[in-house]
């Protein structure tokens, strides 16, 4: 079944790589140990000596393999070059071409290539390029958002293009508990990726406002308002905070650029300045007006009402997906 390992791990569970820096070693080690796929996430620019040592800072908190996403939007040839000669288990990409070469290029380094895709055109593309495993992203996800598909008819068709390759298929959106796995088994899926769950935990780099959040909201909104400038083209889905059911409209020809700052952050070692309409979400060194800024989630935040150690929420995941099982095959 598929709770039953991936991709060499104990069970089928990957916790997403969360952006910009939400996805701390404490996280992504915390996942490790309790038998999942945790996912480190590459600075949105290059930065291989902070990467190297978010890295061996990982490696400090766990002996067990771990990944490293990366946004291919954005540059990362240099980023890229630590994480193979780190050779991490597993290379996460997202937003670009999944090409033959790269995946080679990381083959050759011993680390497996695990794209995120939210179409078939991608799906195709992964398979032709050789990958070890695919991502299928629904439209139910949080965060920026690949494709126009829900995650209930997009994954069958990939599982059925996948065929007898040995080539595992990953459910990624909307999924926060055990009913959401067995959902996703169900529709040929050997795995689950979780963004917001993983959000929402003791270890997540997240500002406790954040994270309260996740816990006190229930309704998303797939939008483009945020980040225009530095993502363009690139729709993601929010939280329907006040600030957003007050301001969540902006005209096409606007962006954050000409917005005034309502914060600062340090993001992977850089401070950075933060204006209304940034697609920059607040992490625990954030300070400013944080109910103004984006918070991402996916549709499935209405079902999360703790905030929780990732071990724990691992333990419930497999535990509860076995006992549905068990109940429904009786």
């Amino acid at each position: 079944m598929g709770w039953r390992g991936l991709l060499g791990f104990e069970y089928g569970i990957v916790q997403a790589p969360l952006g910009p820096d939400i996805s701390s070693p404490h996280l992504v080690a915390a996942v490790a140990n309790a038998g999942a796929l945790g996912f480190l996430r590459a600075p949105d620019w290059e930065s291989p000596d902070y990467l190297r040592e978010l890295i061996k800072t990982t490696r400090t908190l766990t002996d067990k393999p771990f990944g490293v996403g990366v946004v291919l939007a954005f540059p990362f040839e240099e980023n890229l070059k630590v994480i193979l000669h780190e050779k991490v288990a597993v290379l996460q990409i997202s937003w670009g071409d999944c090409t033959r070469e790269l995946v080679n290029k990381a083959h050759s380094a011993g680390v497996k290539v695990v794209p995120q895709v939210g179409n078939i055109e991608g799906a195709k593309q992964a398979i032709e390029a050789g990958v070890d495993g695919i991502i299928v992203q629904g439209l139910e996800a949080g965060g920026h958002v690949i494709g126009q598909d829900g995650l209930i008819s997009l994954v069958p068709r990939v599982v059925d293009l996948v065929g007898d390759r040995e080539i595992p298929v990953i459910a990624a959106g909307g999924i926060v508990d055990a009913r959401g796995y067995v959902a996703a088994v169900a529709l040929g899926a050997q795995g689950i990726c979780l963004g917001t769950r993983f959000l929402a935990t003791e270890e997540s780099n997240a500002h406790p406002t954040y994270k309260r959040k996740l816990v006190e909201l229930e309704e998303t909104a797939y939008t483009d308002v945020f980040g225009r400038a530095r993502w363009p083209g690139a729709p993601h889905r929010v939280l329907q905070t006040s600030f957003y059911k007050d301001c969540g409209s902006l005209p096409a020809h606007e962006s954050e650029v000409n917005q005034p700052i309502i914060g600062h952050s340090t993001i992977n070692g850089v401070e950075k300045e933060i204006r209304r309409y940034a697609g920059t979400v607040p992490n625990k060194t954030t300070t400013g007006d944080l109910e103004s800024m984006v918070m991402f989630a996916g549709e499935g935040v209405g079902l999360i009402k703790e905030i929780l150690p990732a071990g724990e929420v691992v333990e419930r995941l497999v535990e509860g997906a076995q006992l549905i099982m068990q109940q429904t095959l009786k």
